[in-house]
C-alpha cells in the first residue's frame, strides 16, 4: 500500500498527534530510562522498585530522575518524523503526546523542534488509554485530531480521532482498528523481524570463545565418549549464561553503543528489538544455563556462578576501570579453560593456565587497543566508556605484545617438562607452534594499529583468512608431534 497521503489530508482544523514510545522512536522510554538508571548505579534498582508501589506514573517519574536519556542518540523512525515534517510543510499543527513523563517528552520536543504541543505523565497520573483519549478531547475536542500510535492501548484514542494511523501494528491490532475507528491508514516502517534480531542479539558468534572448554581435553589427549559429552553439555550451559551476559551488557551498554560506529547496529540500539524482550530474554537463557550446569554437577555450577558474577560485575562497572578491565577480560577467558576441566574431571596444568593468562591479556589489550584507534579515527579523545584515552593507545599496544610474547615464553618453557614427553612421541614439531604464535600475536597488534580491527579478535581470528591457516598449522604440527 502507498500510504505517502497519510497526511495529506484538511490542515486548517486538525492536529497531528504522535505517540512516543514504539512510534516516534523504536524504543519504549520506561524501559530505556530503566536500564539507564541501572548502568549507572545498580543499586538504583531499590528505588526504582520503591517507586512501583506509587504507581506507573510515580515510577516513570523517579527512572527519568536517576536515568535521564539523552534524546540526540534514541532510535528515531525516519519515516514517521518524514511524515511530520510532510504535514508541518503544508502549515499543519502537531503535538507529541505520550504516557512517558513530560520531562522526558520535553527534552525530546526540544531536540526534533516538530512539534507545536507537548504533553506527557506528570508523576501522578498515566497518560495512556482511556487516560491519553479523555485528554486530546479536552485539548483539541471529539474528531479534531488525527492520531498515531502502535499499540492496542491506543484503540480508545484511535476512536476518538478523526482519523487513526497505525504504525508497524499486527494485523489481527490493524483488523481491530479497521472495525473500531473511522478512516484507518496503516503505516509500515520497514522494522527488523524480530525473530532475527533477537538470535543476533545473542551473539551466537561469540559462541566460538566457549570452545576454549574442550581445551583440557586436548591437552591431555583425553578423546573418551564421557568427557567429550560432558565438554558439549559444558559448551550449551556456557553459552546459554554467556548469551544472557551479552543480553545484560547490551541493555546497560545502549548509550555507548548508540554512540559507536559499529554497535549501534545491535538490536537494541538500533531499536530492531523491544528492550523488554530482552527484560525477558535475560533472566530466561540464565535459569536455562545453570538449570543445565547444576546438571554436570556442583563444581561446575559453582565455575559458573563464579562467571555470571565477574561478567555482571564488568558490565555494571569493571570495563569503566583501567587495566582492571583488561585482567577481568583475561580471566573470563581463562575460566572457560578452568570450567572444560571441572566439567571433565580433567586436571588442569599450571602450564596451561599460565599460558592461558598472558595470552588472553594479550588479547584483551588488543581489543582495547582496537576501541581506542577507532576512537582516535572519529577524532573523540576518550573511548565511550571505557577508562582510556587515545594518548594511552601505544601504552595499551605495548601491552598487549609483550603479554603475547611472555604466553609463547610460557609455552617454550613447558616444551622441555617430562609432561611434554610423555604425551608426544616428537617434540621438535612443536616448536613450531611456539613460532606461529610468535608471528600471528605481532601480525594481530599491527593490524589493530593500522585500524584494521573491526571486531573482537577471537572473532576476527575465525573470519581471517590468515589467522584461519595459523590455526591449522598449529594442528598440524600438534598432530605430527603424536605421530611421528
Amino acid at each position: 500500500m502507498d500510504d505517502s497521503h497519510n497526511f495529506r489530508i484538511a490542515q486548517d482544523d486538525l492536529t497531528l498527534v504522535i505517540d512516543l514510545d514504539g512510534t516516534l522512536i523504536r524504543s519504549d522510554m520506561l524501559y530505556e530510562t530503566f536500564w539507564s538508571a541501572i548502568s549507572r548505579r545498580w543499586l538504583n534498582l531499590v528505588p526504582a522498585l520503591h517507586a512501583v508501589c506509587q504507581g506507573r506514573a510515580a515510577l516513570k517519574r523517579r527512572l527519568e530522575e536517576l536515568g535521564a536519556v539523552e534524546p540526540g542518540f534514541l532510535p528515531y523512525n525516519t519515516e514517521v518524523i518524514a511524515h511530520i515534517k510532510d504535514w508541518r510543510a503544508q502549515g499543519g499543527r502537531t503535538a507529541l503526546v505520550s504516557a512517558s513523563d513530560q520531562r522526558i517528552v520535553d527534552r525530546i520536543s526540544a531536540h526534533l523542534g516538530l512539534f507545536d504541543d507537548v504533553h506527557g505523565s506528570d508523576g501522578k497520573h498515566n497518560l495512556k488509554g482511556e487516560a491519553k483519549a479523555e485528554r486530546l478531547l479536552e485539548l483539541y475536542g471529539r474528531g479534531n485530531f488525527v492520531y498515531v500510535g502502535d499499540s492496542s492501548a491506543d484503540v480508545p484514542v484511535w476512536n476518538a480521532a478523526e482519523r487513526a494511523v497505525t504504525v508497524d501494528v499486527s494485523p489481527a491490532l490493524a483488523k481491530r482498528v479497521d472495525q473500531q475507528a473511522g478512516e484507518v491508514k496503516h503505516l509500515q516502517t520497514g522494522g527488523a523481524d524480530r525473530t532475527h534480531a533477537a538470535f543476533r542479539a545473542l551473539r551466537p558468534h561469540q559462541w566460538l570463545k566457549n570452545v576454549l572448554v574442550f581445551l583440557p581435553l586436548l591437552a591431555a589427549h583425553k578423546f573418551e565418549w564421557l568427557p567429550i559429552t560432558q565438554a558439549l553439555l559444558a559448551f550449551v550451559a556456557y553459552s546459554l549464561i554467556a548469551s544472557s551476559v551479552y543480553l545484560l551488557n547490551d541493555l546497560l551498554d545502549l548509550a555507548a553503543d548508540r554512540a559507536h560506529p559499529r554497535k549501534r547496529t545491535r538490536p537494541f540500539a538500533a531499536g530492531d528489538l523491544p528492550l523488554s524482550w530482552g527484560t525477558v530474554m535475560t533472566p530466561a537463557l540464565l535459569l536455562a544455563g545453570f538449570a543445565l550446569a547444576a546438571f554436570l554437577g556442583t563444581g561446575f555450577f559453582a565455575v559458573m556462578a563464579f562467571y555470571f558474577v565477574m561478567t555482571t560485575a564488568y558490565s555494571l562497572a569493571l570495563k569503566r576501570k583501567l587495566v582492571v578491565d583488561i585482567c577481568t577480560l583475561a580471566g573470563l577467558y581463562t575460566l572457560r579453560i578452568i570450567a572444560g576441566g571441572v566439567a571433565t574431571q580433567t586436571p588442569l596444568s599450571v602450564w596451561l593456565l599460565a599460558f592461558s593468562v598472558f595470552f588472553f591479556f594479550s588479547l584483551a589489550a588488543v581489543k582495547r587497543q582496537a576501541e581506542l584507534v577507532s576512537s582516535a579515527a572519529q577524532g573523540n579523545i576518550k573511548a565511550q566508556g571505557r577508562g582510556y584515552t587515545t594518548e594511552d593507545i601505544p601504552v595499551v599496544a605495548n601491552m598487549a605484545v609483550a603479554s603475547g610474547y611472555i604466553s609463547i615464553l610460557v609455552m617454550a618453557l613447558y616444551l622441555n617438562t617430562d609432561a611434554v614427553r610423555r604425551l608426544y612421541n616428537e617434540t621438535a614439531p612443536l616448536w613450531g607452534i611456539c613460532l606461529v604464535l610468535l608471528f600471528w600475536v605481532s601480525r594481530t597488534v599491527m593490524i589493530t594499529h593500522r585500524g584494521w580491527m573491526q571486531d573482537d579478535p577471537v572473532i576476527f581470528a575465525a573470519k581471517d583468512r590468515v589467522s584461519l591457516v595459523c590455526a591449522v598449522s598449529i594442528f598440524v604440527l600438534a598432530t605430527a608431534g603424536v605421530m611421528l
